[in-house]
C-alpha cells in the first residue's frame, strides 16, 4: 500500500473527514491507552515555534504506544547544507511517520515527495490542515451536531481577521465538506487568489455557500466567530500597520451583538488580547477556546492511525 501524505486539507475526501472526526471522537470519549504503534517511532521537525501542535503530536504517538523524536532544526545537519532530499531519504529508514512545520510550504512538499513514509503537515505558509479538523470537531461537539452532513444545514461559521493559514484550511474544509461558511478580512490581507480559486471549485460540487468579504457585518446571525493572531510567525516587522488595518476587525463584545444567540468564540491560539480579541471575549469563551485546543490530541491521534 503506497504512503500517503497530508500537506493540505484538500488530501482528504469529505467521506474521509466524516471518518476521521468520527474516530475522534470516539478516541476522546474512551480515553484509552492503545499499542497499536508500538516499537514505532514520530518524527518531529520544528523550524518555528509551537506548543500546541509540538504537545500535542507527542502525547498522541505516546498515548498509541509509539514514540515521539524532536529533530531540533539547528541539531540537525541541514544546518550545515545538507539536501532535503538526503534528509528525508534517511529519516525514512527510521521513522514511521513525519510531523514537519516549516517557514515555506514548498519545503514540507520536497520533504513529502523525497520521504517514503507519510509526511503531516503542522503548519507552513499555506496551511494548517491539523487545525481545522480539530475546529470542525470542536464546532460538532458544542453546537450538538452529530455528523458532517448536518453542518452546513445548522451552522453558519465566521472566520474573522488575517486571510493567512489558518484561514485557508478552514476555508478548505469548508469547500470539501460543502458548509456554510464566510471570511471577512480586509482586502489587502484576504487568501490568495488560487486557495480562493480552488475553493470555489470544491464549493461548486460540494454545495458549500462560501462568502469573502471585507464587511464586517457579515457576521450577522453567525453561531461560530473565528479569529486568529493579526501578525503571523514571520510578520513581526509589520507589527503596527497591521493592527491599524485590523483593529475594525476585532472580536469584542459589540461585534458579537451581530452573531446568534448560541454563538461560540474560537481561536486557535496563541492569542494576543487586546487586539484580535478582547480580554473580556477571550475570558467569556474560554470554554469553546480551550475545548477546540483540546481536541488537537484527539483529532491528531485520529490522523495518525489513519496515515501511518
Amino acid at each position: 500500500m503506497s504512503k500517503r501524505d497530508l500537506l493540505s486539507i484538500y488530501d482528504l475526501r469529505s467521506e474521509e473527514i466524516g471518518d476521521l472526526l468520527g474516530k475522534a471522537f470516539k478516541l476522546k470519549s474512551e480515553r484509552k491507552y492503545l499499542d497499536i504503534f508500538k516499537g514505532k517511532a514520530l518524527g518531529m521537525i520544528f523550524e518555528k515555534p509551537s506548543t500546541r501542535t509540538r504537545v500535542s503530536f507527542s502525547t498522541a504517538i505516546m498515548q498509541l504506544g509509539g514514540l515521539a523524536i524532536s529533530l531540533e532544526p539547528e541539531n540537525l545537519q541541514r544546518r550545515r547544507g545538507e539536501s532535503i532530499h538526503d534528509t528525508a531519504v534517511v529519516l525514512s529508514s527510521y521513522l514511521s511517520g513525519l510531523v514537519i512545520r516549516t517557514f515555506k510550504h514548498c519545503d514540507t512538499e520536497e520533504f513529502a515527495k523525497c520521504s517514503t513514509i507519510p509526511v503531516i503537515n503542522a503548519l507552513s505558509d499555506r496551511e494548517h490542515p491539523c487545525q481545522s479538523l480539530a475546529d470542525i470537531m470542536t464546532i460538532m461537539e458544542l453546537h450538538k451536531v452529530k455528523t458532517t452532513e448536518r453542518l452546513k444545514e445548522e451552522i453558519k461559521i465566521v472566520y474573522i481577521g488575517d486571510g493567512n493559514n489558518v484561514a485557508n484550511s478552514l476555508l478548505a474544509i469548508s469547500a470539501v465538506l460543502g458548509l456554510s461558511f464566510t471570511l471577512i478580512s480586509p482586502q489587502k490581507y484576504l487568501p490568495k487568489k488560487d486557495m480562493l480559486d480552488r475553493a470555489f471549485k470544491y464549493a461548486s460540487s460540494s454545495g458549500a455557500e462560501i462568502k469573502i468579504t471585507s464587511d464586517v457585518n457579515e457576521v450577522k446571525n453567525a453561531d461560530v466567530v473565528y479569529t486568529d493572531v493579526w501578525i503571523s510567525m514571520g510578520y513581526e516587522s509589520e507589527k503596527e500597520d497591521r493592527r491599524k488595518v485590523f483593529m475594525p476587525y476585532q472580536v469584542n463584545e459589540e461585534l458579537l451583538k451581530k452573531a446568534s444567540a448560541r454563538c461560540i468564540v474560537l481561536h486557535c491560539l496563541p492569542a494576543v488580547r487586546g487586539n484580535e480579541l478582547t480580554a473580556e471575549v477571550m475570558d467569556k469563551y474560554g470554554y469553546s477556546i480551550f475545548t477546540q485546543s483540546e481536541n488537537r490530541l484527539h483529532s491528531q491521534k485520529a490522523v495518525l492511525m489513519h496515515f501511518l
